[in-house]
């Protein structure tokens, strides 16, 4: 048996010690945007009357869900590139592990319920607001939430009865699942199914609530005489998936990918994009896509 060690070693970014302090600058300013974007979002649907409405409220949670989940990888990242760190304790590593899994299971539950909100608003406006009432609204969420805050401690109570002893095995710059497993000197089968399975079973339910009321929405869209009023559906829709698409694909292929050997460049890059990255753009797609936002900080912007 090898010896267990309590301590983990993250991988840097990049090996060059010139390289730290400007991509140290890089993502300290992309975090900061990150957190200004969605704080704007937050601001504008808090503070303007026409954005009270359950698509907004919605939209909000997803913010809100942003800054935490760039927040749980973001600021250890910025440390560890100030001070050349790269040690991390065990149980703080399954912990970052658990609040990670948990926001990101937030945000596909989140943006599965804002699928529905378009649909029952696309599809069915006439009953719209006697479906999506505030009290149901607030239901859906805290459901998905608590669903979402079950299905990482299931991962996390079967990391804790893992023997850890190949510290310099984290190929990643955060403790990410995959890469934890690869520390291990324990049987992990049963964690790699779990993956797979509550991956999928996860996963596949809330891709299916994503797409399937897309064909009902888009039958629908282009029976609309007015472009201006199929334009403006269309527009609420792009931004979704676009969303949607970026987030899964990233997702997907970093827990899902059949190569038994990482590639650690695009591994970090991979990681990267849907740690860092994607939390980043969802604001920028959803305000210069979003007409309803961009006149909302028009209106803000005057009564200055």
């Amino acid at each position: 048996m090898e010896n267990q060690t309590t301590v983990l070693f993250l991988t840097r970014l990049s090996d060059l010690p010139n390289l730290q302090v400007p991509l140290f600058l890089v993502f300290l300013l992309i975090y900061l945007i990150t957190l200004t974007g969605n704080l704007l979002i937050l601001l504008l649907i808090f503070t303007d009357s026409h954005l009270h409405t359950p698509m907004y409220f919605f939209l909000g949670t997803l913010a809100c869900l942003d800054m935490s989940f760039s927040s749980v990888t973001a600021p250890r990242m910025l440390f560890d590139l100030l001070t050349g760190r790269r040690d991390i304790s065990v149980p703080a590593c399954i912990t970052q592990i658990y609040f990670f899994i948990f926001f990101v299971a937030s945000e596909v539950s989140v943006l599965a319920v804002m699928s529905y909100d378009r649909y029952i608003a696309i599809c069915r406006p006439l009953h719209y607001m006697q479906i999506m009432s505030w009290k149901f609204c607030v239901q859906l969420v805290s459901g998905v939430l608590v669903l979402s805050a079950i299905y990482p401690l299931v991962h996390t109570l079967f990391l804790t009865k893992l023997t850890f002893c190949r510290p310099d095995a984290l190929q990643s710059f955060f403790c990410d699942l995959p890469q934890l497993l690869e520390a291990s000197c324990s049987d992990t089968f049963i964690n790699v199914l779990l993956i797979f399975l509550l991956g999928i079973l996860f996963g596949g339910v809330f891709f299916g609530v994503i797409f399937y009321p897309y064909i009902s929405i888009i039958m629908t869209v282009l029976k609309i005489p007015s472009i201006n009023m199929r334009a403006k559906a269309f527009s609420t829709c792009s931004s979704h998936l676009t969303v949607v698409f970026i987030f899964y694909t990233t997702i997907f292929f970093n827990y899902f990918s059949s190569n038994a050997k990482y590639n650690v460049t695009e591994d970090k890059v991979v990681s990267v994009f849907y740690a860092i990255l994607t939390p980043f753009l969802n604001p920028m797609i959803y305000s210069l896509r979003n007409q309803e936002l961009k006149t909302s900080l028009r209106r803000a912007l005057h009564r200055l």
